[in-house]
């Protein structure tokens, strides 16, 4: 599949797991987005590096994002995050481990298992990292600021 394909499945995947999630319908775009962009990153940076290393990298995108967006629209990170990190997740990888698993190949499903698990861990230091980044970073550039941002609102006489 082309790489316009494969964003395109990215970004409708990112949105079939938005429903799944009950996403409230006004944020499908961004979700989808979020998710698409994510792949994106991923397909771009695969050729230079490792599968779990283009994961890192997709991951920290998707998590930007996903905080930028949740501020935006003040609403929960969540909504965001958890669609979009879908496209990313190993999920054939595990699935192949079982199935190894079941018909005893069990060098196969430990090779699996292991990149499997790499990739999930690429996936959580990414999103670690990501939210170690103050929350007032993302609020830059927007008009209301709340009191736990370190600014102090207009004094009152």
């Amino acid at each position: 599949m082309n790489l316009a394909g494969q964003i395109l499945a990215a970004v409708m995947g990112t949105i079939g797991f938005s429903v799944m999630f009950s996403v409230p319908r006004e944020y499908y775009p961004l979700c989808g987005l979020v998710g698409g962009v994510g792949w994106l990153v991923y397909c771009l940076t695969l050729p230079q590096t490792s599968p779990e290393g283009a994961t890192l990298a997709g991951t920290v995108l998707v998590v930007l994002l996903s905080r930028l967006c949740a501020v935006r629209r003040k609403c929960p990170v969540t909504l965001f995050l958890i669609p979009g990190i879908i496209p990313l997740v190993p999920g054939g990888g595990v699935y192949w481990t079982a199935y190894y698993i079941v018909t005893e190949q069990m060098d196969r499903a430990a090779q699996t298992g292991f990149e499997a698990v790499k990739i999930a861990v690429a996936i959580v230091l990414g999103i670690v990292f990501v939210f170690q980044v103050p929350q007032k970073v993302f609020r830059i550039g927007t008009k209301n600021r709340t009191a736990g941002d370190g600014k102090q609102g207009p004094k009152k006489s």
